[in-house]
């Protein structure tokens, strides 16, 4: 069988790594793909990001299965296209999709469902804006409406944050953020006390299977400080997320989800990454839907699922989800990102990346922002590297991620050293 993983990134790097394990696959395309990728003799990179396009290469190349990785095309209609000309793939539609690609759609959706959330505003209008926070005070987030690859969160611990993340998202829209309904939108949300865990499930538009869970980082620098980024770091599984805040989780945000969205006429298939915000008590509240994978999330699950995933996909496109049982290696993932100098909000590409590492058993690089110049990797992104290693506990994991990484070197290079730093302290 041929597959093709839609995406560039690390979480396209990992999907893609993990299909070609499959005896059943033969060949693993990814479009476009990136320069991890370009190395790997099981994969194949293609060129094509126009929707259109990809779905007539697919069809000629007679394509057995799709998987989407990243947003944007999935808001681009890419399954919509797929599935009008019979192709079998894995993901949202435009409209499932604007569970993501809209927050304020998002918020209203949580509303109406009764889904635990954050109490929430939408304004487009920047002097309504700040008067809100004005009346409410900080700390408080202000959340840009639509796809900002991961940085259109701003988690505002004094007003003065609070009103240049405004005039930023609302009035200099430098995010360049793809939005639903004409100009720039922000929804501003109360500010939530807790514990972060990503909470990612497989969904066929009726059953739904939990994958093993994690945490991300979002912050840029070692304990918790920084801009917000697209996630610096992830580890699995994540103890934060007991049994019990298990059990709620599916009870009180996935499940509803899942319904509301059936109830609505809009059934949901694919991936999707509930965002959590866990209370001291144990109370989960959705912060954010995401339609995909996590990225950095993926790359440590994925070195965790011991289940086929072309077997996996392949029922969660006919909808037979609940005949799966996932298989999980019971040791720890934990992955590093490697970005690239000036990153979030500027970010350096053309540097050369040397050291890279063979894959071994128990540590695989996957690569986001890099491409392959002739035989020489270069950076190419915001987010370069996730070195990820998987070891008997966090501090094991964490200490061998660190060994692989302190052989790789590119100029500017930033990482935390502190990814794990809750299950480690805890």
């Amino acid at each position: 069988m041929k597959v093709l993983v839609i995406g560039g990134g690390g979480r396209e790097h990992a999907l893609a790594w993990k299909l070609a394990q499959s005896s059943k696959v033969q060949a693993v395309y990814v479009a476009p793909g990136n320069g991890g990728t370009a190395l790997d003799p099981r994969l194949e990179n293609v060129p094509i990001t126009d929707v259109k396009k990809l779905r007539e290469w697919a069809q000629q190349e007679k394509i057995a299965l799709t998987v989407v990785g990243p947003e944007a095309p999935l808001a681009a209609g890419v399954v919509d296209e797929f599935r009008a000309h019979g192709m079998r793939i894995f993901g949202p539609t435009r409209a499932a999709a604007q569970l993501e690609s809209s927050k304020a759609f998002a918020k209203a959706f949580m509303e109406r469902h009764q889904i635990p959330t954050a109490a929430y505003d939408t304004f487009t209008d920047a002097a309504a804006a700040h008067a809100y926070v004005d009346k409410i005070g900080a700390p408080i987030v202000v959340k840009a409406d639509g796809l900002a690859a991961g940085k259109g969160v701003v988690v505002a611990m004094t007003a003065q944050e609070a009103h240049e993340a405004i005039d930023f998202m609302l009035l200099d829209n430098k995010l360049g953020v793809s939005h639903n309904a004409g100009g720039a939108r922000v929804v501003i949300e109360e500010f939530l006390e807790g514990e972060e865990a990503s909470f990612i499930v497989l969904c066929d538009g009726k059953n739904v299977t939990p994958l093993a869970t994690s945490q991300d980082h979002k912050r840029l620098l070692d304990n918790d400080q920084g801009p917000n980024t697209g996630g610096m770091g992830a580890y699995s599984p994540a103890p934060v997320v007991t049994p019990d805040v298990h059990a709620r989780a599916m009870r009180e945000i996935i499940l509803p989800t899942i319904r509301g969205m059936e109830k609505d006429g809009i059934p949901y298939t694919g991936f999707l990454y509930a965002g959590l915000m866990i209370d001291a008590q144990g109370r989960p509240k959705t912060l954010e839907f995401n339609c995909r994978m996590g990225d950095p999330e993926t790359q440590p699950i994925m070195m965790r699922l011991k289940s086929d995933l072309f077997d996996v996909m392949v029922a969660a496109t006919t909808g037979a989800l609940d005949e799966v049982e996932l298989q999980w290696d019971r040791r720890t993932a934990l992955g590093v990102v490697m970005a690239a100098a000036g990153y979030p909000m500027d970010p350096r590409k053309g540097d050369e990346i040397t050291g890279l590492p063979k894959e071994a058993e128990d540590a695989m690089v996957f690569h986001a922002g890099t491409v392959d110049a002739q035989g020489r990797t270069l950076t190419a992104g915001g987010r370069v590297l996730c070195v990820t290693a998987l070891a008997d506990s966090v501090k094991a994991a964490q200490t061998r991620a660190y060994e692989v990484l302190d052989g790789i070197h590119f100029d500017g290079a930033q990482f935390r050293r502190d990814i794990g730093h809750r299950a480690v302290r805890g």
